[in-house]
């Protein structure tokens, strides 16, 4: 392991370090796209993090930053730096896989908004990373960088694995469960999934609209500030560093309706990271969710079967045998649940929003597991997404944090939740939060 007084090298630098230095020009961004290129080399065959990979179109890419800047062009906000992207969003002239044999040999023709507003800041796209198929539960090949007998989480995979080991500074992924805090926190990586609609999804696969959300991997709150500012709609714009903090944050500790699904390590981990937000200074209270949130789990699922259904329901019909067992079962149990079950569901939805705001009202987040404990030890699986499924139903903002190691020595997360449309006010809190939480130390 390095230590943190050890100068980083090119490729374990995070993103914000990376972009202050080429644009301070100590560092090109051909010189860092080759450093993640040599580390990707090196670890790709044990980590797998990488449905496509374009080397030379990432080099020739970093060259016309470096050109630009020589120029006298001014720098994008993220000018140079290599960001990967999850393979159901499209990026112009690369396969677009979904992570299913269905859509092997689509290329895409244009760029999805977000990729194009990455490309407006100045980023380097070296490929696409690996999804589970359709960004649903049946596992791809992507193993967990700490350990490769055990997952990463999903569906994000390989975004997550790829910046956990350094591989690139940031990437994209999506949720609509928990397939960007969950594999962030197997990961042990800084996951944000922003407010609902926040970023712009055209351009990437539609599974459940009502919930699909991009989000952003890093290795520092503020590195995922730093990206999503750059992807967020102009309206929502947000500041590229977490606002500052003038007192500690009024913190709710939320078991949730799934705490039993929570293992000892998880819950230890959670009480550790509490005593520590406590001493910091935080105040923190314990809140309990009951009235819609005890059927939210049911409709979270009754919502997405039945919009996976309606989006997918032609690639079924066409190509059912080359779908999995697991996903062909959601897209029939979703078209079995009829409209009048969906409008239910989503009047619970938004029961649950209010219920959530009314109890937030005295409080700057809350805080609360982002998965049942450590990646589990299997590559068949992604790992349960039970602790994600509210705050996807919601609509809200969540940031894990890593927080500790299991009994594996694996990592532990910490997710910290705000309301709707205050991502701002959730990563100011996110960043305190990482202050007061012991450092992770960096993989090998």
């Amino acid at each position: 392991m390095a230590h943190h007084d050890e100068p980083l090298l090119p490729h374990a630098l995070g993103l914000a370090e990376a972009a202050r230095r080429i644009r301070a020009g100590s560092l090109t961004a051909a010189d860092l796209t080759r450093a993640c290129l040599t580390r990707i080399s090196r670890l790709e065959p044990r980590v797998q993090a990488w449905q496509h990979l374009e080397a030379r179109r990432a080099l020739e890419q970093a060259e016309e930053r470096d050109a630009a800047l020589a120029a006298g062009n001014a720098p994008g906000l993220l000018h140079g730096v290599p960001i990967g992207v999850k393979d159901i969003i499209d990026v112009a002239g690369m396969p677009t896989t979904m992570g299913s044999p269905v859509f092997r040999d689509h290329v895409a023709r244009q760029s999805a908004a977000a990729v194009l507003r990455l490309e407006a800041a100045g980023v380097v796209i070296p490929g696409k990373t690996v999804t589970t198929e359709f960004a649903y539960y049946a596992p791809n090949r992507t193993r967990n960088p700490w350990n490769p007998g055990h997952t990463p989480g999903g569906s994000s995979m390989g975004s997550a694995a790829a910046v956990a080991a350094c591989m690139v500074p940031a990437a994209i992924g999506t949720q609509t469960n928990g397939s960007v805090i969950r594999p962030a926190a197997y990961c042990g990586v800084v996951g944000f999934k922003p407010s609902v609609g926040a970023i712009p999804v055209e351009g990437m696969l539609a599974l459940a609209p009502t919930f699909d959300t991009a989000g952003v991997f890093a290795r520092s709150v503020e590195d995922v500030a730093l990206l999503a500012s750059a992807l967020v709609d102009p309206g929502r714009r947000r500041p590229s560093r977490p606002p500052a903090r003038s007192a500690p944050p009024r913190i709710a500790a939320v078991r949730s309706p799934v705490w039993d699904l929570a293992d000892e390590g998880q819950r230890a981990a959670f009480a550790a990271s509490l005593d520590a937000l406590r001493r910091a200074g935080a105040r923190v209270d314990e809140l309990d969710l009951g009235g819609a949130f005890l059927q939210g789990h049911d409709a979270h699922r009754t919502i997405m079967a039945y919009e996976a259904a309606l989006n997918l329901g032609d690639v079924q019909r066409r190509y059912r045998d080359a779908l999995s067992a697991r996903l062909n079962a959601l897209l029939d149990e979703g078209r079995a649940a009829g409209e009048s079950r969906y409008r239910s569901a989503l009047c619970v939805r938004d029961a649950a929003r209010r219920e959530f705001a009314a109890a937030m009202s005295r409080f700057d987040a809350a805080v609360t597991p982002p998965a049942t404990g450590e990646a589990p030890a299997t590559l068949a699986e992604t790992g349960n997404p039970a602790f994600c499924t509210l705050w996807t139903l919601l609509g809200v903002p969540a940031v894990t944090l890593p927080a500790g190691s299991g009994p594996s020595g694996l990592p532990l997360g910490l997710q910290i939740v705000g309301q709707v449309d205050a991502d701002d006010i959730l990563l100011s809190v996110a960043s305190w939060c990482e202050q007061a939480l012991p450092r992770p130390s960096r993989l090998p």
